[in-house]
């Protein structure tokens, strides 16, 4: 195993014979990589945003065959209603204000909720890392803006922002492992309510964010929600968190499967690329594989040779790509909004790693073909091909 290690650093030497070549071939890897880990950093923020866990205690209540906030109207006194439900353990009433309900990637969404609400409106582990809860209790138009949202819009604790028809003075930044709580800017409901209207209209809310005490129960709990309000002027639809994610994201959910395809198509190109520099690294070098092998070299070993180099080309590239591609959706903060819910572009280490191994993978398999053949010449027939 040694003698096939000692080979490596005379493979690099054959790579930088090439400059051009090799440079191209990575290039090419890398832009394939790049939109493969992107695609699939999307898909993982799309499961992340929408797949309900064994753990989760949220209902969302919206107003019947409603979509955008705009249009989901339900009266406040229903919080009542809901908390004399069995199993409901927490009600926040919740006014959602957009900038766009469509499909967007900048959309500001404001989430309006009582004063002494904000806490349990908050997902657990969520943490104001500056300024402070006392500080927006303290002023009516303040707010508290998700760190996403703060990095995107270059938003500080002190600044006064405006989207939407709404301006608000910023009075901490929050930070979440939920992606819909890194997205928003937190305020006051009334002050929500009379700036979305031009008016005071208090006693209506776009939701309820219900919080139950058995999650296996959520399904059961939400049926004896819509059963409640089934025959009231404002029937209701209620679904858990994660599942109401998925029904509002359902176009962009289509649209990063649709992106798949062109992952595929990336990872196609990057085995063509590399095997075809392959190919053509082997037309230029049978009399230097001639030479080898009359200097003793076996073709088993000139064929390790080319694997290596296949895989050694495939691992550049998919570093550059990967790490090209983290870097944009870590420093970008990109987000997918369609009403007022967000799906996050993941920014893990999952989707880098498998992009990084599947080139990895791929420039080994393409080295095979051309390693076997090579691996099988005899020096006679080397010589006859110069």
């Amino acid at each position: 195993m040694t003698r096939y290690m000692r080979l490596i650093p005379v493979v690099f030497k054959q790579i930088r014979r090439s400059p051009v070549r090799s440079g191209l071939t990575i290039l090419g890897i890398a832009v394939s990589m790049y939109l493969f880990v992107i695609v699939e950093a999307m898909r993982d923020g799309v499961r992340d945003a929408t797949e309900v866990k064994a753990g989760d205690t949220t209902l969302v209540v919206y107003r019947e065959n409603r979509f955008c906030p705009f249009s989901s109207r339900l009266p406040q006194f229903y919080e009542e209603r809901i908390e004399r439900i069995d199993g409901v353990s927490e009600v926040v009433p919740m006014q959602i204000h957009v900038s766009n309900c469509r499909a967007s990637l900048d959309v500001v969404t404001f989430r309006g909720v009582p004063l002494d609400d904000l806490e349990n409106a908050l997902a657990t582990g969520s943490q104001i890392v500056d300024g402070s809860s006392g500080a927006w209790r303290s002023r009516g138009d303040a707010a508290i803006v998700g760190e996403a949202l703060a990095k995107r819009r270059g938003i500080a604790v002190g600044d006064r922002f405006s989207a939407a028809g709404i301006t608000i003075y910023v009075a901490g930044i929050l930070q979440s492992d939920h992606p819909q709580d890194r997205n928003v800017a937190w305020v006051h409901l009334p002050f929500l309510q009379e700036s979305a209207r031009r008016g005071g209209t208090g006693s209506i809310v776009t939701q309820f964010n219900v919080t139950v005490d058995d999650p296996t129960q959520l399904d059961n709990i939400a049926a004896d929600i819509d059963d409640a309000f089934a025959h009231d002027e404002h029937p209701t639809s209620t679904r858990p968190e994660k599942a109401f994610v998925g029904r509002a994201a359902s176009d962009i959910i289509e649209l990063v499967d649709f992106a798949g395809l062109l992952a595929w198509g990336a990872l196609a190109a990057v085995f063509a690329l590399i095997a075809n520099a392959i190919i053509l690294a082997m037309r230029d070098r049978v009399r230097d594989h001639a030479v080898l092998q009359t200097l003793g070299y076996t073709g088993r070993l000139i064929g390790w040779m080319v694997i290596v180099e296949g895989t050694l080309l495939g691992l550049a590239g998919g570093l550059v790509g990967a790490i090209a591609a983290w870097l944009t959706v870590r420093l970008g903060h990109f987000s997918l909004t369609m009403e007022g819910l967000n799906v996050e572009i993941a920014t893990g280490w999952v989707a880098p790693a498998l992009g990084i191994i599947a080139a990895i993978i791929l420039g080994l398999l393409a080295g095979i073909v051309p390693a076997v053949r090579l691996a099988r010449n005899d020096i006679s027939s080397s010589f006859r091909a110069i």
